[in-house]
């Protein structure tokens, strides 16, 4: 395939590096070096105050404005909203004045506004697809893109893409990570994991529960925010059995969450990936997971975690023996094989250059 120039336009939630895009921001970020890697050049259309650690790109637009509010916390009747000065029109406004210099323009976020716009661009608009069905007026503006635009559309998973009323068979690209960021740790201590936004639909006080049975301490990563469920949950284990670490960024994250004998990931509805659960992965770390979702394609039984019952503490409980046990380095092998960045970037490949 030859090079492309592409305009990935970013997540309107707020600025890169702060954890505010949720699994969004690592997406872009595999985007971005896989493409790069393959010979492509990439430019990007971000928030003001963006601090990831980016590759080289072509060019970097960074626009001020007022973050968009996420549909996955807003009712399903949910009008479209747009703030004044949002960030939202001002990506797109960017994308529109400069999209004949390039091949084709990504679409990362998941707002009504760049679906509805994809017919009005003269050059190829994709959409990669960052959620479930959380929303009517989601659900319709990608169902019409998708009957419009079949080839235009890409999706995580199956399970996510089984949301929608889709035209045909979903193109599917998975995720991607580079694992040379994330080191292999071959002795964990005696801790379990969880890594996730603390809000309800995250399900963390299952994996608390699963924690206190055990009498092991749980390492907890991630942006606090919903602080009455957060102390919620702190109240219904005993003492000290949560260790708060907050969003830490991926090297940190890492070097962190590589030392757990497992991670717990226990979402309330249906994750679209489950980005956190190739991450312990990639660290060797194997994964008790709901059987919901995105992280149900994820994993391997036997080889790189267990699938519980849905909503059932008792289960991770059982499981966790059984994860212990895995061979922690072939854990990270075929996380490597189905998740690196130049398997990601071939599907991505496949993906933008099909006619249509």
């Amino acid at each position: 395939m030859a090079g492309l120039k592409l305009l990935v336009v970013s997540t309107p939630m707020g600025p890169l590096g702060q954890g505010l895009g949720g699994g969004v921001e690592l997406t872009l970020e595999a985007v971005l070096r896989g493409l790069i890697q393959c010979g492509h050049q990439l430019s990007l259309v971000a928030a003001e105050g963006s601090a990831l650690k980016l590759p080289e790109l072509q060019q970097l637009w960074l626009e001020p404005g007022v973050p968009q509010p996420s549909w996955q916390h807003q009712p399903r009747q949910a009008p479209v909203q747009i703030p004044a000065n949002g960030l939202l029109p001002r990506f797109w406004q960017r994308a529109q004045a400069v999209q004949h210099h390039f091949d084709a323009v990504l679409n990362l976020g998941y707002d009504w506004l760049p679906f509805w716009l994809t017919a009005s661009f003269t050059t190829p608009l994709f959409h990669l697809v960052s959620m479930g069905s959380v929303s009517d007026a989601m659900d319709a503006v990608i169902e019409a893109t998708a009957a419009a635009f079949p080839q235009r559309l890409a999706f995580h998973t199956a399970t996510q893409a089984g949301d929608f009323s889709l035209p045909a068979a979903p193109i599917l690209v998975a995720n991607g990570f580079d694992f040379s960021r994330y080191n292999f740790c071959a002795t964990p201590q005696r801790q379990l994991g969880w890594v996730g936004r603390i809000a309800p639909e995250k399900g963390l006080e299952d994996a608390a529960q699963a924690a206190a049975a055990l009498g092991w301490p749980l390492r907890i990563w991630g942006l606090r925010e919903d602080e009455d469920y957060a102390a919620a949950v702190e109240r219904s284990v005993p003492a000290g059995t949560l260790d708060w670490r907050g969003f830490l960024p991926t090297d940190q994250l890492q070097a962190e969450l590589g030392r757990c004998a497992a991670l717990l990931n226990t979402p309330k509805w249906n994750e679209a990936f489950g980005n956190v659960v190739v991450e312990a992965m990639a660290c060797g770390v194997p994964v008790v997971a709901y059987r919901r979702g995105g992280p149900a394609e994820l994993i391997d039984e036997g080889t790189t975690g267990w699938l519980a019952a849905v909503d059932q503490p008792q289960a991770l409980i059982e499981l966790l023996p059984k994860a212990f046990s895995l061979d922690r380095s072939a854990c990270r092998a075929r996380a490597q094989q189905r998740f690196g960045l130049e398997a990601f970037a071939s599907r991505l490949q496949g993906w933008l250059q099909q006619p249509g």
